[in-house]
């Protein structure tokens, strides 16, 4: 027969995701609005500590990788592709980051007076992130010689200077950009700050429970609030405006993917959730802006 394939599988695994949204979607919206709403009003870093300072980078808090128009062309027009489709947003992944969100996340930084930080615009530098990783001692040994070590080698072997993804790793306190984009910039550089004014103690166990149910949702939604607070405080329209159209769809595909952590399946199934469940993120997040739009900050 013309569709005589076997969608066993694929339909049983679409119901076990179906229920488990049943729980993992009202929970992570609620935390969403508990703490992803727009922090105000808005407070910023705390001093860092001498142990800070350690881990600060002779070669200044801010680099970028060098242009490759083969290894960069690779990851904005195949690698990202998925990312900007769900995100709706071409500048998403596209491994070339302007001086207007440089200088964004450095005034953020500055302003929450985070010196420590390590920023990477479109770089690969596994030698220095393993230099990082010995050095950061604002994380306990423990941590960053177990998970932290896990982290680091997959960046050095999957980097993402090619497939793409804007992170922050805690265990080397970096930030690594690909996307040109001041809402994920100002997010990433959020969870920063998140992690800085935890004890030092607490920082390896608040890195760790992101393998616990929802987890990750938690603290997505705290790096989103902070970044949306801190365009609202600084009278930032165009970036608030942005953040919503941006993290709010992306925050919808983190609670997409949360079952798919616990019930593995194929990848075109995992994008689809994504993207499903970024619709209405994309209607919520283009209201919000609508409303700020040309009426200054709410």
């Amino acid at each position: 027969m013309l569709f005589d394939y076997p969608l066993e599988k694929e339909m049983e695994f679409i119901q076990r995701w179906l229920r488990a949204c049943k729980f993992f979607i009202p929970a992570a919206l609620l935390l969403f609005s508990a703490s992803g709403c727009a922090t105000v009003p808005y407070r910023y870093g705390v001093p860092e500590s001498r142990r800070s300072l350690v881990s600060m980078d002779y070669r200044g808090q801010i680099e970028r990788g060098r242009p490759h128009g083969f290894v960069d062309g690779l990851g904005n027009y195949f690698f990202s592709l998925p990312s900007k489709l769900i995100l709706w947003n071409r500048q998403v992944d596209n491994h070339h980051i302007s001086p207007h969100t440089e200088e964004s996340i450095r005034r953020y930084l500055a302003a929450n007076r985070m010196g420590s930080v390590k920023v990477r615009l479109n770089q690969y530098a596994p030698g220095g992130e393993w230099i990082r990783l010995a050095r950061n001692r604002d994380m306990p040994g423990f941590f960053r010689w177990t998970v932290g070590a896990l982290t680091v080698g997959m960046y050095t072997i999957l980097p993402g200077r090619v497939f793409g993804g804007d992170n922050y790793n805690p265990y080397t306190n970096t930030v690594s950009l690909y996307s040109d984009l001041d809402a994920i910039a100002l997010h990433e550089a959020a969870h920063a700050k998140d992690f800085a004014v935890k004890p030092r103690g607490g920082r390896g166990w608040y890195a760790l429970m992101r393998i616990l149910p929802l987890a990750p949702l938690y603290q997505e939604a705290r790096a989103s609030g902070d970044a949306i607070g801190y365009c609202i405080d600084r009278g930032m329209d165009d970036s608030t405006a942005e953040a919503y159209r941006v993290l709010y769809p992306a925050y919808m595909t983190y609670i997409a993917g949360e079952p798919f952590r616990w019930f593995p399946a194929e990848a075109w199934m995992s994008y689809a959730a994504e993207a499903a469940l970024a619709l209405p993120g994309h209607v919520l997040g283009r209201i919000k802006a609508g409303r700020i739009k040309g009426k200054g900050t709410e």
